[in-house]
């Protein structure tokens, strides 16, 4: 199986296995953003709090993941230079999270958006030298539609 978001060299059966769980489960992680963006649109303006809220949970719970992904990478490479910057910066998109989760969705929510793509940027930049670049056009895909549905969902509000 070939296609943009997989490793271009021939996948062993396993690894296809694992590629295509991949991408489904990113593009399940897209539901929530998408179907609460709508949500705020929809429904009455006294649940707006609720759903906007529900938003940015779910915003600041990719963006700890995200966060994450670097920990895990530092962990795999310990000796590696990139270790540090790895593990300082994977710290870094939670502590952001929860400042916009305790702040107003209008502003929260924007701010969960810049946070998603600053840390696609930050991935960009590190993950070919872990190893991870062909993972990249995924990682575009996803951060470009919960951003997407961040900024939808602050504008709702």
């Amino acid at each position: 199986m070939s296609s943009p978001t997989l490793p271009a060299a021939p996948l062993s059966r396993d690894q296809d296995a694992t590629a295509r769980l991949v991408q489904r489960l990113g593009h399940a992680g897209l539901a929530p953003f998408v179907l609460l963006a709508l949500l705020i649109w929809l429904v009455d303006a006294s649940l707006h709090p609720f759903v906007a809220l529900a938003l940015a949970a779910w915003g600041a719970a990719i963006v700890s993941f995200l966060g994450g992904v670097h920990w895990g990478i530092a962990l795999r490479d310990a000796g590696a230079s990139a270790a540090r910057f790895h593990l300082a910066w994977g710290a870094v998109p939670a502590l952001l999270a929860w400042l916009a989760i305790v702040m107003p969705a209008y502003a929260g929510l924007p701010l969960l958006g810049l946070i998603l793509v600053v840390c696609y940027l930050a991935d960009r930049r590190s993950w070919p030298a872990a190893g991870l670049a062909e993972w990249l056009p995924l990682r575009l895909r996803l951060t470009a539609v919960a951003t997407l549905s961040c900024l939808l969902g602050a504008a709702g509000t």
